[in-house]
């Protein structure tokens, strides 16, 4: 499936990729929805419609992302929210070993995420991968999401790299089809990005379950 030989850079997503998209997925679902509700006084399944639709309106855009965005937009402090769930926040099966391998092997290994700075920083406080990484890359603090083609551009920028010699690994297929139509010839989903939810189903990019089945 991959190459290494043909592979000198690494890039990763963070959540649903490294860590478990469970705790995002209880998160958005789950806790905002309680807290929005006890906070408007109003029912709980209200709470969760009128929330998923909120979601709906700007999915794949940077404030879909943003901590700030969804704190001003419902008034609560999102930041402090994620705080009270944070023991949910657990890194996949296999990550810290392959990462590893991978930097052991001389490769560069670089974590590109649109998740917002303060849940980047509140994760990695959390899980300690950031001793694993040569460097990370926040979309936030380039203006783009990863779904739009001016964000692959701005890396480049950043951090140069060689698109036939890079492997880009991702849960979702629409920022995967971004980095296809950039030119990154290395492509992979990965199809447990939560793991209490069925895997998906491989379809337009090679997949994986876990990090094991790649090991270099």
């Amino acid at each position: 499936m991959i190459d290494w030989n043909q592979i000198d850079h690494l890039f990763l997503d963070m959540d649903g990729t490294l860590l478990d998209l469970h705790f995002d997925n209880y998160f958005w679902l789950e806790h905002v929805p309680v807290r929005y509700a006890e906070a408007k006084g109003i029912p709980l399944e209200q709470a969760r419609d009128e929330l998923l639709l909120r979601y709906k309106d700007i999915e794949g855009t940077l404030e879909w992302y943003c901590i700030d965005h969804w704190s001003r937009e419902l008034g609560l402090d999102i930041a402090l929210l994620k705080q009270e769930v944070d023991h949910l926040i657990t890194v996949h099966p296999h990550v810290v070993e392959f990462l590893e391998q991978v930097r052991s092997a001389g490769r560069r290994v670089v974590l590109v995420t649109n998740a917002h700075q303060k849940s980047l920083s509140l994760k990695m406080e959390r899980t300690r991968l950031g001793g694993h990484l040569d460097r990370i890359i926040c979309a936030h603090d380039l203006g783009l999401a990863k779904e739009d083609g001016a964000f692959w551009e701005q890396l480049q920028q950043l951090e140069p790299f060689d698109r036939n010699r890079t492997l880009f690994v991702d849960d979702s297929q629409p920022v995967l089809e971004s980095a296809q139509a950039y030119g990154i010839r290395w492509l992979l989903q990965v199809l447990r990005p939560d793991t209490r939810s069925p895997a998906k189903t491989a379809d337009r990019f090679p997949a994986i379950n876990d990090f094991s089945e790649i090991f270099p």
